[in-house]
């Protein structure tokens, strides 16, 4: 997936009809083919144009639909909690409660849920803030509409996904965050129960390597590495790689270039 810019149609995010601060679907499905269930979703945003342009685009996607929209935070809340969907997408600011306690109160509910966030370039500042609240994703309001359906899918299949502009954020907030109480070398606390060769593997992770690429720095089988992955994932009760870089990097296993 690219974070190239593109034009949006007439009916997209910056154009179309203004729907209603809330609104829950109960029509149904299109549908995805015999084998696989739609991926369900939900939009929150306070932008009521912004819902508008995603729902006309995803609309015409077999594999996803839209269970519930949300105009704030409280109300994204309590719609995840009552339908339960594959992902949300969520903005940051909205009123009432804000994207970031949204998405810690849905992912500290439910395991199924993952969370998309869309930002803006002045948003930046709340990129840590907001994979520490449980994202799997980080995306760029001004990437291409299609971009987004593809993120989409990542985070619905279990993966983390993050446009690359918001991943030097991130690494450049581990970068300059001031952490005092964070003891030099590697602060063994947060990776109770991790054996060495997995200390190894994380570390990569936190390097931003593939399991293919684990796989040949540590001379193992891309499977092999795949499954110390897996049981990291369980010791540490990360969600994804994200949750995964980040224990690394505060734990002290990689330290950003300054």
């Amino acid at each position: 997936m690219t974070s190239d810019q593109t034009s949006a149609p007439a009916n997209g995010p910056t154009g179309g009809p203004t729907g209603a601060q809330n609104h829950e679907f109960a029509g149904p499905a299109p549908d995805p083919g015999p084998h696989r269930a739609p991926i369900r979703l939900i939009l929150a945003d306070d932008q009521p144009l912004i819902r508008t342009g995603l729902r006309v685009l995803i609309h015409d996607a077999p594999d996803i639909t839209v269970v519930g929209e949300a105009g704030t935070g409280a109300e994204a809340v309590r719609l995840a909690a009552e339908h339960r969907p594959d992902v949300a997408v969520m903005d940051i600011r909205m009123p009432e409660m804000d994207g970031i306690e949204a998405t810690r109160r849905i992912t500290g509910a439910a395991d199924t849920t993952r969370v998309v966030m869309l930002t803006t370039f002045d948003d930046d500042e709340y990129v840590y803030s907001a994979l520490r609240a449980g994202a799997s994703g980080f995306l760029v309001k001004d990437m291409a509409l299609d971009s987004i359906l593809d993120a989409v899918r990542v985070v619905a299949s279990g993966d983390a996904l993050i446009a690359p502009s918001v991943t030097r954020k991130l690494i450049a907030e581990f970068a300059v965050r001031p952490e005092p109480a964070r003891p030099r070398g590697v602060d063994d606390s947060l990776l109770t129960g991790v054996t060495e060769r997995e200390r190894e593997v994380l570390t990569l992770v936190g390097r931003g390597l593939s399991n293919n690429e684990i796989a040949e720095q540590l001379y193992i089988s891309a499977a092999t590495a795949k499954a110390h992955v897996a049981r990291l994932f369980t010791k540490l009760g990360a969600r994804d790689r994200v949750q995964l870089v980040i224990t690394a990097y505060e734990a002290g296993l990689v330290a950003p270039s300054r």
